[in-house]
């Protein structure tokens, strides 16, 4: 790839003063006249369509050269809640979830350099996202192309830390437990990082909890036959995870005989899972009610993954062809009776 060259020229360091300070009173420099000297000279014996050729690729090699770094940019989302406020935001730098899992624990105790008025203010060179940008990037890192190392959203109101793992979407632990894995994984000196990751791991397994917004893999798995109505699929939810936490009821006990009904659904032409689960609320009384939940980008992606594997379960066939079939046999014209 091409570059700028430098030249040199020679000038008697008296001689040069005294222009410089004759320029400046034009409020110009030596180096810009010398510039602009050379770019008329460029201009003047250099015809036309070369100039032109050589104008464009330099544009090719700089775009070239923007998407070779742009592809080797790595960065890491956050959305952090705390004290009422939130912020989404990316840090162009390599940052896991052990590193975020330390960085938490110096916080909550205000260590040297950790002691900040908030959380973020942590990552003085963050960048501001939207939420869609940051849902953008979330699936990004589920696809695990290496580009986004970790998305968090940490809730310091919940007292809720979620990062998504590439192949179970959202993981929620509660932030005290995330501090105390992290202290033991930091604890032992000499110890690589994959040992700390594993040490980080083995003091969470078993201690995941259940959010709103974080439905993960272990929360998600059906029953019943998938029916099919007006060119949508739709799955039956088990309902054996913590209901309330997730939707806000209060069915997950014996002061009353309420049910949840929830389902899935998969839009055959789009080829995706719909935006929101339908949530029915049956209560004792008689009384129906439904309530919204609309999924995110790292559930949506879950849910597609269960419901294919569920799909060839049922049916043998992969989700998408399953589907197109469906489509196909109901464009297909009716058959006429044999005379």
């Amino acid at each position: 790839m091409s570059g700028d060259v430098q030249l040199e020229l020679w000038m008697n360091e008296y001689e040069l003063d005294a222009l410089a300070a004759a320029l400046a009173r034009e409020d110009t420099t030596v180096e810009q006249r010398m510039l602009d000297a050379l770019t008329e000279l460029y201009v003047a014996r250099v015809p036309r369509e070369t100039r032109q050729e050589i104008s464009a690729r330099i544009k090719e090699e700089l775009a070239a050269r923007d998407a070779e770094m742009e592809a080797s940019r790595k960065c890491a989302v956050f959305h952090v809640r705390e004290n009422g406020r939130e912020e989404y935001f990316r840090l162009d730098q390599n940052q896991e979830l052990l590193d975020t899992a330390r960085t938490l624990r110096r916080y909550l105790r205000q260590e040297p350099g950790a002691d900040s008025g908030s959380f973020s203010e942590l990552f003085p060179r963050r960048e501001a996202i939207t939420p869609d940008e940051f849902e953008r990037l979330v699936l990004l890192r589920m696809e695990n192309t290496g580009k986004v190392t970790g998305a968090f959203e940490i809730d310091f109101d919940k007292r809720e830390f979620s990062a998504v793992h590439i192949m179970d979407g959202w993981k929620t632990f509660a932030i005290g437990d995330v501090s105390v894995a992290a202290y033991y994984a930091f604890r032992k000196e000499g110890l690589n990082t994959d040992g700390r990751y594993r040490v980080l791991m083995d003091k969470l397994d078993g201690r995941e909890i259940t959010s709103a917004g974080h439905l993960s893999a272990r929360e998600i798995s059906f029953a019943e036959e998938i029916s099919e109505i007006n060119g949508l699929l739709n799955f039956y939810m088990e309902t054996g995870f913590n209901v309330d936490a997730v939707f806000g009821t209060h069915v997950c006990t014996s002061e009353n005989d309420d049910t949840l009904n929830v389902y899935a659904n998969y839009d055959c032409s789009a080829g995706q899972v719909c935006d929101e689960l339908e949530v029915d609320l049956h209560r004792a009384d008689g009384r129906e009610e439904s309530l919204p939940y609309t999924l995110n980008a790292a559930e949506k992606e879950v849910l597609l993954r269960k419901m294919d594997a569920y799909c060839q379960e049922q049916t043998g066939q992969t989700l998408r062809d399953y589907s197109a079939q469906l489509m196909a046999d109901d464009m297909a014209p009716p058959t006429q009776p044999l005379m």
